[in-house]
């Protein structure tokens, strides 16, 4: 049995990866970066005593996607946990005048993710067990002219991942969707704002916990469930005007 995090080499999932090897799974890590996800490997192992691989993962090659879940599950046993943690914001500016720009933001956060999630959903229902954790954001709660492409992209994912856990809910394998606010991570570095950024090491440990749980949604922090209850509450006619 194993953890496979994709997008390793971020702050939170290299917290989570390490979470998991102190419950004691194998973890595999996956990342375009293989060098930097190696790393991160050797630290899991020496930090928790876990079993820990790395592996390269290109969200973009989708070709490559099915290969990969044989693989680790050839080399650390069957993947019991999948926690989709990569995505690429992108640029907005670049994204509204370059297709190319855009195009590679919604493969990044839907396109791979949903080619990953199908591959990793075949295998699970042949061992009748496994969970699914889809990292999504709030951005994709409503559209909004500052990052709409990214925005766009995260709802998509959103309720792809509402719609596999409906498909999934008689096979006993669970679809959790982790809807994150502000984080310190490199999407956030530099970012002013009035509410409160959370610390990778925090927002790991709900989503482990999330995923234990077997929790359908979690917004993370958790006020952000009431700012979004907000925020989608405004009348199109007054949104539109909002400069957000």
């Amino acid at each position: 049995m194993s953890v496979l995090v994709l997008g390793a080499t971020s702050r939170i999932a290299h917290e989570l990866a390490l979470r998991y090897g102190e419950a004691g799974q194998a973890v595999a890590v996956a990342a375009r970066d293989l060098e930097e996800a190696e790393r991160i490997a050797a630290d899991v192992r020496v930090r928790t005593t876990a079993p820990c691989e790395a592996f390269m993962f290109d969200a973009l090659a989708f070709e490559t996607h099915e290969a990969l879940v044989s693989f680790v599950a050839e080399r650390l046993g069957e993947i019991d946990v999948a926690v989709l943690a990569f995505g690429d914001m992108g640029e907005q500016a670049s994204s509204q005048s370059d297709f190319a720009a855009a195009h590679r933001v919604i493969d990044s956060n839907y396109t791979g993710c949903v080619s990953m999630c199908e591959h990793l959903v075949s295998g699970m229902l042949q061992q009748k067990r496994g969970a699914i954790v889809g990292i999504t954001s709030v951005a994709g709660e409503r559209g909004r002219q500052s990052n709409y492409i990214y925005g766009s992209a995260k709802g998509a994912f959103t309720l792809y991942l509402q719609g596999l856990r409906n498909r999934l809910f008689k096979s006993g394998l669970t679809v959790t969707t982790i809807k994150l606010g502000f984080v310190d991570t490199r999407m956030t570095f530099g970012m002013k704002t009035g509410i409160p950024i959370a610390s990778p090491e925090d927002a790991s440990l709900a989503i482990f916990q999330a995923q234990a749980r077997g929790a359908d949604v979690v917004y993370y922090p958790w006020f952000w469930a009431g700012i979004m209850g907000v925020i989608r509450a405004i009348p199109e006619a007054a949104f539109k005007r909002l400069s957000l």
